[in-house]
């Protein structure tokens, strides 16, 4: 066997450190940010009346990037003709009108009450490095194109109980079981239809109908998730504490719609089929309801990832069943599988931070 050429050697070598030397040079912008955002929250962790601010800005932008794919990603796919001004400013004002109304009517507290459930009632009076830091670990993995369980990564740093964690995981894998099962009923049972009647231009009722679902999805995921960017905060807000948390989320919204979604937006646009305005309301339609009776059923959070993951899986699945799209239904398993296989990574790290931040989830888990 001929031995390679001195050049195709050279090559060879060189190939990974050109790709990894590439990579820095496309993501030089964001590195600098990871950088000086790590050094910011190594200087301030020590300073609780601080260090909650910047957790929670923190927190505030990175899980709305992550969990975006859920509630804003079909309205973004489907609507990418607009301006993204006029969509930030219908999303932000429900984001107000839903904080407002729980701020008011649940003492100060914006999360519903869901930071009310035990081993989340008390709000921290210090915090450790990597309670800060936490978000920005949410954000590299967003940055991956990778949907994770906010409420995992986030909230289990700061349970006072193991038991909320468990109730946490049971819950979202009943989310993800029970998402997972309508969605192959709907579209084994509808698919061809809606793959017939779906053609052409769209009626104009459709739009308004998508931006009434999806605004809808957007308020009921805020009732569930807020606990997420919450848990950094006082349980009751002040005047001043709640027009800094709405200012901020609104503002980290406008960036989000800015950019047309962060990278993670891919996750959604690899489905089939989501752009068409018909197809997007259909999906919100589905998880809105999911999550609403999930919310009614009791105040313990969830993992909203996982639904959404399992309503897309089930949807792929569905939709090969009744040969209702060209993808095959090996491909269809393969995101289906690829999709598993990032949130369950996504678990896992949660996990490993949870353990090395907070020792109730350690002796939750190993003793």
């Amino acid at each position: 066997m001929n031995a390679p050429a001195p050049n195709q050697a050279r090559d060879a070598i060189q190939a990974p450190s050109r790709v990894f030397v590439d990579l820095l040079r496309k993501e030089s912008v964001f590195i600098a940010l990871m950088l000086v955002a790590f050094l910011v929250t190594g200087l301030t962790y020590q300073t609780p009346h601080i260090a909650m601010w910047v957790g929670f800005g923190i927190a505030a932008y990175s899980a709305v990037a992550n969990d975006s794919i859920q509630t804003l990603g079909t309205f973004i796919a489907s609507n990418k003709h607009r301006p993204w001004w006029v969509l930030w400013l219908f999303m932000g004002g429900i984001f107000l009108a839903t904080a407002a109304y729980s701020w008011v009517n649940y003492g100060g507290d914006v999360s519903y009450g869901r930071l009310a459930s035990k081993g989340f009632e008390t709000a921290p009076t210090e915090f450790q490095w990597l309670q800060v830091a936490a978000p920005l670990f949410l954000l590299i993995l967003t940055r991956l194109r990778m949907p994770v369980s906010t409420t995992f990564l986030l909230l289990s740093c700061f349970a006072a109980s193991g038991k909320s964690i468990w109730a946490i995981t049971a819950k979202s894998l009943t989310g993800y079981g029970i998402a997972f099962g309508l969605a192959i009923l709907l579209w084994v049972t509808l698919g061809r239809y809606m793959q017939r009647r779906f053609v052409g231009k769209a009626h104009p009722a459709w739009g308004v109908g998508q931006w009434v679902i999806s605004g809808t999805l957007w308020s009921v995921w805020l009732q569930q998730d807020a606990a997420n960017v919450a848990v950094y905060l006082p349980r009751s807000l002040s005047v001043w504490q709640f027009a800094a948390f709405a200012g901020v989320i609104f503002a980290g919204l406008g960036l989000l719609f800015w950019q047309g979604g962060e990278r993670i937006q891919k996750v959604v646009e690899e489905k089939s089929n989501v752009v068409d305005v018909r197809a997007a309301t259909v999906i919100d339609l589905l998880y809105a309801v999911i999550l609403y009776v999930f919310k009614v059923q009791s105040d313990i959070p969830m993992s909203t990832t996982w639904v959404f993951v399992g309503l897309l899986a089930g949807r792929e699945l569905g939709l090969s069943f009744a040969k209702a799209h060209d993808r095959p239904l090996i491909n269809s398993l393969q995101l289906m599988g690829k999709d598993l296989l990032k949130v369950g990574l996504g678990f896992l790290i949660s996990l490993v931070l949870a353990c090395a931040i907070n020792p109730t989830i350690r002796a939750a888990l190993f003793e």
